[in-house]
């Protein structure tokens, strides 16, 4: 028995031998360049709605810095691309950015070709006093060798101005109804595509003022919305002398009243009233683009009707205004037009938003600022239609004080339609 417990008490020291032997080792490492590569830190936000997320906003003076954490650390390159283009190699970024808002992206490569990236946006902030142009429109999407316009603030400031490294001099600067702008001649040279634009004031200090687009197709950019049938149609844009044809409802036409470089007039379709979709080709065969709720389409949809226009334009409306400022209200549809507006008719209202302004509202008074009766103040979050009911009681109010308004604050009167 005692010769078992030996052997037993042997095999224990042994195996604690053992076991101090590999407790002594170095550790190694396990993970090797074909493993998937992987952002361990920081956690990047999910776009929502099919929008890149928001990485990080910052003011102009500030640098965008960042260091990322990656696995397999040994084996991967991290490269940094601001608008498509690489800035930088490593695991930390600090870069200074102009202001402006630009696409971000930082891709991990492995040794043996595997990848993983995040994405987003990064927006840049101007500081108080700085040059800094806005977004109105379709203004940003730009013709070669055409005129265009910025609009923005601290505008007054700019002496100059560069896209693609081409200087533009030549500026003119106007204090205008829907906003200050900039007006310029856009290079003659400048290829299709996207460009950051540069301001450049006086003492040679450069400010970012985002993108524009440069294009030599087609675009059209008003008058799509509504038409009557079989009556003339007006449709500006840019580069409209190149459309050939327009297919509106299965119905295409190839002949057109008058074409120029902006404009494009025909008559419409003599359609019964509804919506039908609109189609067309350039004379290179290329699917006609219209710019519509604030991008590019190639398809779009026309409502016919047998409306009446009593005012079409881009009138802004603020009540932030001293009396007298012609923008303070809409009055632009006199008061004897509505002398002979029958009761029931419907006064239709299409507005678009200006999106900087907040608590957005319109409403429709007399002269006088009454409310006309059954109408109450609409609260506005993007553009649409305003439909107002003319009774007897509102076209009475309408003659006793002075006429009709459009008042509130953050929107503009594009079209008014009368049935």
């Amino acid at each position: 028995m005692k010769k078992l417990q030996y052997i037993l008490m042997a095999i224990m020291a042994l195996s604690l031998s053992f076991t101090s032997c590999t407790e002594d080792e170095e550790p190694f490492e396990t993970i090797t360049e074909n493993d998937d590569p992987r952002i361990l830190d920081p956690i990047f936000a999910d776009g929502q709605n099919g929008q890149l997320p928001l990485i990080a906003e910052l003011n102009r003076d500030a640098n965008l810095t960042m260091e990322l954490v990656v696995t397999p650390s040994a084996y991967s390159t991290v490269s940094w691309m601001i608008d498509g283009n690489q800035v930088h190699e490593g695991t930390e970024l600090d870069i200074n950015l102009k202001a402006g808002t630009y696409h971000f992206k930082v891709l991990v490569t492995t040794d043996a070709g595997k990848t993983t990236h995040r994405e987003g946006t990064v927006r840049v902030n101007p500081l108080d006093g700085d040059p800094w142009a806005t977004e109105q429109g379709y203004e940003r999407i730009i013709v070669p060798g055409g005129t265009a316009v910025l609009y923005g603030d601290n505008l007054s400031l700019v002496n100059s101005m560069a896209i693609d490294g081409k200087s533009i001099s030549d500026l003119n600067y106007v204090e205008g109804e829907e906003g200050n702008y900039i007006e310029y001649p856009v290079p003659a040279d400048l290829s299709a595509g996207q460009y950051r634009v540069l301001l450049v004031d006086e003492a040679g200090n450069e400010y970012g003022a985002d993108i524009v687009t440069v294009t030599k197709s087609a675009l059209v950019t008003e008058g799509t919305g509504r038409t009557n049938p079989n009556s003339e149609w007006i449709l500006s844009g840019l580069n409209m002398d190149q459309i050939a044809s327009l297919t509106i409802g299965g119905e295409t036409i190839t002949s057109f009243t008058e074409q120029t470089a902006t404009e494009l007039v025909l008559t419409s379709p003599d359609f019964e009233a509804g919506t039908y979709s609109m189609t067309g080709k350039t004379s290179n065969d290329a699917d006609l683009e219209f710019f519509s709720s604030g991008s590019i389409k190639t398809e779009v949809t026309v409502t016919f009707s047998s409306e009446t226009v009593l005012f079409e334009g881009h009138h802004y409306v603020s009540w932030i205004f001293e009396d007298g400022n012609p923008n303070k209200t809409f009055n632009l549809i006199g008061k004897d037009v509505f002398a002979g507006i029958s009761a029931g008719s419907i006064l239709s209202i299409q507005y678009s938003i200006e999106p900087a302004d907040v608590d957005r509202q319109l409403q429709t008074t007399t002269g006088w600022w009454t409310m006309l009766p059954d109408t109450e103040a609409v609260i506005l979050n993007e553009d649409g239609v305003v439909d107002v009911v003319l009774t007897q009681e509102a076209l009475d109010l309408i003659q006793a004080q002075d006429g009709f308004l459009c008042v509130g604050h953050g929107y503009y009167v594009d079209r008014v339609t009368l049935k």
